[in-house]
């Protein structure tokens, strides 16, 4: 259940304490203005996210490991079905790699918070 609550809070941008308060400011993280933009705490329990000084260090392996996984991906489905020339793969490669930055950021790091945060269900119900 809890790799379910894992992907929950990282998809829908909430906190992993309480599953209710956002952890970016803004759910559309394309947006220049603070799509990028972490709440230093959870609006609704208070949790804070960056528990040290370089604490969110540890995601930028999270996001090698997303984003890795992603070229792995694609160039398994140009192995056995596309069979596309080296240069045409690499650009089908590189654009959703980095088309999809954003998205492997904000993911990356709530993925990092909700390995050290346990779900406390007296928090999230407000006692």
């Amino acid at each position: 259940m809890r790799i379910i609550d894992i992907a929950h809070d990282t998809v829908a941008n909430r906190c992993p304490r309480c599953h209710q308060g956002q952890v970016f400011e803004n759910n559309n993280p394309y947006s220049f203005k603070n799509g990028l933009r972490m709440n230093k705490r959870c609006p609704h329990c208070n949790l804070k996210f960056e528990r040290e000084v370089g604490y969110f260090y540890g995601a930028m392996y999270v996001s090698y490991g997303l984003q890795t996984g992603l070229i792995t991906l694609l160039y398994t489905l140009n192995m056995f079905w596309w069979d596309m020339p080296p240069l045409v793969l690499v650009f089908i490669i590189l654009t959703p790699v980095f088309s999809l930055f954003p998205v492997t950021f904000r993911w990356s790091r709530i993925i990092w918070i909700s390995s050290f945060t346990k779900y406390d269900k007296s928090v999230a119900s407000g006692q």
